[in-house]
């Protein structure tokens, strides 16, 4: 969930060292070994996810596209010879089998209980899971915040039980299945077994070392291991055993604190009143009465795609943060590996390591219920980025260095509901909010967006470091790192050797600060991130209301999606978004054939709040109705002559 800049979460007063001096660094190695073809081959097509798709793994693929402009208009724009369709909008049933289908109302009419069978608002990130290979699929997304000014129809003349209701039913994830029809259209598949919906109301479990813990027991569950919902599901990552992670982002603005919130809860960034109306007719959401509730969310939450009567897992032992999201790699002896950053202003880099061996399917069990503990027991860690381009993992196990009860650190528990306090003890670096991580399926290079930090070196922030060189840091920028000392070591490795990949901005500003260091297209804030077919890394943008074509932004146009070619190092554009929209998403059939992208918010305010007294809106996309509302929405993309995406 984004807000202008004075919004955004700065709740770190540790302000950890900082590390001026830039060292160089020696050429990149390659690892040793790739995982991809060896987890393929035991899981099949789930472990595309984390293994890459498309051609073949051993040569990275070009960019074989004519890069497009940048853009301003309400519309979404793609190379020639490629064809962009929106589907799945906001309001669409997703076709529960045995319910109502309720159609989508243009003038946000729809009921509570309606809006819990369609397809949510503000689309995330997506997944594709294959049912059919590359024909017909499960399409999984996340449904990050909601503009409450356009989901009821006076917007926020009141607030009432049932409009929390309906806001609550617009939040969490969907699950859709799609075809392709003899024309090679996709389409949603209604009725669908598969189809449903996870909402902020329906029941979560809690695994791991959190599970039942005192700071996680409330009134309406005293035993702690079952959360009813789960929200602002941003990010999304796809395990080798065929489930889907989905991460909690800026739940503290869903909450009131009141005028005295604990040392706790400011250290989590605490508001005073909540920015939804939600705690006034769903008590949880009052921290003063239900000070616990606050610590149920921002976790990363595992659910299995392909059984609609399971019950999505909130996995605590990957730990509690403002989870962007959460992506796979595997060990060379075949344990898990889920990195994650949080998008919030000096907050941190982990990743957790499984204690036990992704298991195959087997014995009358499905690859996922093998795994179902597998997120519950291992090593969390958190990330040191040093000066002379090495970084440790330092574990956040209880009872290790200052992890000790004496300092707040009881056992596992605390440790994992309280990572921000144990990264700060740990004196970890602190990021230019870590958006999405990607894992380069041929090299193993794991990538991760910093989306921007405009305090950066400013009074009462951190200075800049080797990591976050730039004061002022307003466009962002991609790091990359090796696991191994040497830069050559397996995703377990407790050293590694990072590099930037890319600073963005414009090179014609006059802030030195501002200028970056792209080759090829310009862009600025880095979000979405993904490896598509042979190896191409994928960039998606996500410049705020607030900022776009404005001051140092002024040169760059819409939102946007582009791709890398790590041979040369050339960014690329290729698609554009209509207006004032964020690109999100990214993911492909098995055959590389079809990306599915996300449009969220098109027409967002400055004020990330519409007024429905105001017709005249910044976007009416993809249905471009008059005076209607904007949806976001899925975006199916083709090549006209059936090729690969990217060639």
């Amino acid at each position: 969930m984004r807000h202008p800049e004075d919004n955004l979460e700065d709740s770190n007063p540790s302000r950890a060292r900082g590390l001026r001096e830039l060292a160089p660094l020696p050429r990149r190695t390659v690892l040793q070994a790739s995982v991809g073809a060896a987890m393929m081959s035991l899981f099949g097509a789930a472990a595309s996810g984390c293994a890459g798709t498309g051609p073949a793994r051993g040569a990275r693929m070009r960019p074989g596209f004519a890069a497009i402009g940048v853009d301003r208009a309400d519309r979404l724009v793609v190379p020639p010879g490629y064809t962009a369709t929106p589907f799945a909008a906001w309001g669409e049933p997703i076709g529960v089998a045995g319910a109502p289908m309720p159609p989508w109302r243009h003038d946000a009419s729809a009921s509570a209980a309606d809006q819990a069978l369609q397809v949510g608002m503000h689309h995330d990130g997506l997944h594709y899971f294959p049912l059919d290979g590359s024909r017909r699929g499960l399409l999984v997304m996340n449904h990050e915040y909601v503009d409450d000014g356009l989901l009821f129809p006076d917007g926020l003349a009141t607030w009432t039980a049932e409009k929390v209701r309906k806001s609550q039913a617009a939040h969490g994830i969907s699950v859709i299945e799609i075809a392709q029809d003899n024309q090679g259209q996709w389409q949603m598949v209604r009725p669908s077994r598969y189809a449903r919906r996870i909402t902020a109301a329906t029941h979560c479990a809690v695994g791991g070392p959190a599970a039942g813990h005192r700071l996680m027991q409330t009134a309406g569950d005293p035993s702690g291991r079952l959360v009813a919902g789960t929200l602002n599901n941003c990010a999304a990552g796809q395990t080798p055993w065929g489930t889907y992670l989905s991460g909690e982002e800026n739940f503290r603005f869903y909450f009131s604190g009141g005028d005295q919130p604990d040392a706790h809860q400011r250290r989590w960034g605490m508001v005073r009143t909540a920015f939804f109306g939600w705690p006034a007719f769903d008590e949880r959401f009052d921290a003063t009465k239900h000070p616990n509730e606050f610590n149920r969310f921002g976790w990363v939450v595992e659910l299995d795609p392909a059984d609609p009567a399971s019950t999505p897992v909130k996995r605590t032992a990957l730990g509690r943060a403002a989870h962007e999201g959460a992506w796979v790699a595997v060990t060379q002896d075949g344990r898990a590996v889920v990195y994650s950053g949080e998008d919030a202003r000096n907050e941190y880099i982990y990743k957790f390591v499984s204690r036990d061996r992704i298991r195959p399917a087997g014995h009358g069990l499905t690859a996922a219920q093998a795994n179902r503990e597998l997120l519950d027991h291992g090593t969390l860690y958190v990330a040191r980025f040093d000066a002379d381009g090495t970084g440790h993992w330092l574990p956040l196990v209880q009872g290790q260095g200052p992890l000790t009860a004496a300092n707040g650190f009881a056992d596992q528990g605390e440790v994992v509901i309280k990572a921000r306090q144990a990264s700060d003890a740990l004196g970890v670096t602190p990021m230019d909010r870590p958006e999405w991580l990607a894992i380069d399926p041929l090299r193993g290079t794991v990538f991760c967006t910093l989306t921007n930090h405009a305090e950066r070196g400013r009074p009462g922030q951190p200075p800049t470091d080797a990591a976050n060189p730039r004061q002022g840091n307003t466009h962002g920028h991609i790091i990359r790192w090796d696991e191994g000392e040497a830069g050559r070591g397996d995703f377990d490795a407790t050293r590694f050797r990072w590099s930037h990949l890319v600073l963005a901005g414009d090179p014609v500003q006059a802030r030195p600060e501002a200028r970056g260091t792209i080759q090829g297209d310009l862009f600025a804030c880095p979000d979405g991130l993904a490896f598509g077919p042979g190896g191409l890394l994928w960039i998606q943008t996500d410049m705020h209301a607030s900022q776009m074509g404005l001051g140092e932004f002024a040169n760059l146009g819409n939102n946007q999606m582009l791709a890398c070619d790590l041979t040369t190092g050339e960014i690329r554009r290729f698609l554009t978004g209509p207006r004032h929209c964020e690109i999100t998403g990214a993911a492909w059939t098995p055959d590389g054939r079809t990306m599915f992208i996300n449009v969220q918010h098109p027409g967002e305010t400055p004020s990330d709040r519409s007024d429905p007294a105001q017709p005249a809106r910044f976007s009416n996309w993809p249905d471009y109705q008059p005076g209607g509302r904007p949806r976001s929405a899925t975006v199916v993309i083709r090549k006209n002559d059936g090729g690969v995406i990217g060639t």
